[in-house]
């Protein structure tokens, strides 16, 4: 391994060269506590930024083994320390001046969420840090300005690494208080199942956003209060006692006027899978970490699902236990997505009526008298959620302001009053008796078959380059494809997209046999990355990506949605 010495003396030797010269710099070099490796240079001031990464021993690093031993503290800690060097590279950033990207220096920018990626990763054996960044390397026009890369790599990057990556230097009790609340998270998240519950909304959490634009919490917000119908109570291991609603298992229907929470509640609790910061307002909102948002999705590619347990019998005698479309309607995109949220293990469907299709979500007394059963090829899910429930296991909190047909059926029915949340159940099902409850389907339906086995795409095969590029959290291109995912709602970061990008890729390359089931794939890649780390993805030691890690909900919902899946 070279020295500092030697990458300052290069750097000097290429001064005001082309910019193709600063190859030259690609390599490890040991600055004094730690390792910069220069993983991959930029093609010229406008390209993408060059990547480089930090690696720093545990023994100098510092940091307690209780603070990283088991994988919740480990993400908690990974996501700190990604959060400090950020704050403390923002202020350098192109100080060192040029043309392009000269002079930037960043890390990957977390959110309100908590989650594992590969900008910072704790090896949990040694206590090992690595830290990936990206610089913009300077240059005037096309030609190297190596004294202020000098100063990013000798002056702007060992402060920050010094002030965010050793211990010593860290604020401890800070530290102390991020690891203790992902425990009382995580004991949260282990008591749901034991006390019959999908999830817990704590009293006191603050569920608006400030806008739609940021996921801040909305200053002067109604904080959140159970009602007392469905206030528990857990001790948890740092925080003591905590009290807030308890969603039990079965079906729980939100209701109220509009304006008055119900969507907000839904999207606290879809994004409850994950643990959030801090300050966030959401920190005790926890859901069951299956859940999975279910809405319509018009014209999105649907191959080879069963579907059968919605639609049926189609005019055109299309099969619906295989199903196949290139551009799916409201009610096939819905039904779709609710057997494939059951191929990928969901224990809870969160759905909000203002996304959904109306026709697959009820049809009223009325309609039923004028157009019989035997007319009508949709099962709407108003007569298969108690099945779900029963034969799956499988609850379901539903957001409704228009339909009251769902109170005859519900558990628990909430409503959200000027964000108060109040339990109306007693009540509700009272009125609903003056209603008559809708006929449902005489037999069950028959248990969805999900034995898809997908082939490789022809264009993954061999050693050509795929070309990947990823859109927000939109979607992934990846060669000339686009994977749509915009409609993926639990989706929180960009990060997330390239690492499904990515999964697609490996899947493509290494997987997809045409023998293997589509379930076994999502599992085999959840498998890959917990066992070998999200960078296993990129294959490319020398580039690895910013990555965050998704849930096998979405590795299944990407696999779903990539049309040039051949099955």
């Amino acid at each position: 391994m070279k020295t500092s010495t030697e990458l300052r003396d290069l750097l000097n030797r290429i001064d005001r060269r082309s910019y193709p010269a600063y190859k030259d710099t690609k390599g490890a070099y040991r600055f004094p506590g730690y390792q910069l490796s220069i993983d991959h240079v930029q093609g010229d001031p406008f390209a993408s930024p060059s990547k480089l990464s930090v690696h720093m021993e545990g023994k100098t690093a510092g940091f307690p083994r209780e603070l990283f031993e088991t994988e919740h503290r480990r993400a908690a800690l990974q996501d700190y320390l990604t959060r400090q060097f950020g704050c403390a590279a923002e202020q350098y950033a192109f100080k060192a001046k040029g043309s392009g990207k000269s002079g930037l220096i960043a890390v990957s920018r977390c959110g309100q969420e908590v989650l594992e990626r590969t900008a910072c990763v704790i090896e949990p054996e040694s206590g090992n840090v690595i830290l990936r960044l990206e610089a913009g390397f300077p240059a005037n026009g096309r030609t190297i300005n190596a004294r202020e890369l000098i100063k990013i790599l000798f002056d702007f990057l060992p402060e920050s690494v010094e002030s965010s990556l050793y211990y010593k230097n860290s604020d401890k009790k800070r530290i102390q208080q991020t690891v203790f609340l992902t425990d009382d998270q995580q004991f949260i998240r282990e008591q749901l199942p034991k006390m019959g519950l999908i999830a817990f909304v704590a009293d006191g959490s603050v569920l608006p956003r400030e806008s739609g634009i940021s996921s801040k919490p909305m200053k002067g917000a109604v904080v959140f209060e159970s009602p007392k119908e469905l206030k528990v109570t857990m001790e948890l291991p740092h925080r003591g006692k905590i009290t807030g609603m308890g969603i039990r298992r079965g079906i729980t229907l939100i209701v109220g006027g509009g304006y008055h929470g119900k969507s907000t509640l839904l999207k606290a609790l879809e994004l409850g899978v994950y643990n959030h910061i801090a300050g966030d307002g959401r920190e005790y909102v926890i859901t069951d970490d299956t859940a999975v948002k279910i809405r319509a999705e018009d014209g999105r590619s649907i191959k080879k699902t069963d579907i059968s347990m919605f639609i049926n019998d189609l005019p055109n005698g299309k099969e619906t236990k295989g199903f196949c479309t290139e551009d799916a309607s409201g009610s096939t995109s819905q039904a779709a997505n609710v057997i494939e949220a059951m191929e990928a293990g969901a224990k809870l469907l969160l759905i909000d009526e203002d996304t959904s299709a109306t026709n697959f979500m009820i049809r009223d007394e009325l309609m039923q008298r004028v157009i019989h059963r035997d007319m009508e090829p949709i099962t709407p899910f108003i007569e298969r959620i108690k099945e779900l429930y029963e034969e799956y296991g499988i609850s379901t909190v539903i957001v409704a302001g228009s339909s009251g047909a769902y109170f005859h059926i519900a558990d628990c029915i909430v409503q959200m009053d000027r964000y108060v949340p109040k339990d109306i159940t007693v009540p509700a099902k009272k009125e609903a008796e003056n209603f008559p409850m809708l006929e449902g389907p005489e037999e069950k339906a028959d248990k969805p078959v999900f034995s898809r086995c997908p082939r490789a795409n022809n264009a993954f095969r061999g050693e050509g380059r795929i070309k990947m590029k990823t859109m927000g959290k939109e979607a992934v291109q990846i060669n000339r494809e686009t994977i749509d995912l915009r409609y993926v709602e639990q989706i929180v970061d960009s990060e997330q997209v390239s690492a499904l990008g990515y999964c697609v890729r490996y899947a493509q390359k290494h997987l997809l046999d045409g023998r293997k089931s589509l379930q076994k794939t999502a599992e085999e890649l959840e498998q890959k990355i917990r066992r070998d780390g999200l960078a296993a993805l990129c294959e490319n030691s020398s580039n690895i990506a910013n990555l965050a890690l998704p849930r096998k909900q979405e590795i299944h919902a990407c696999l779903n949605r990539c049309r040039g899946l051949k099955l």
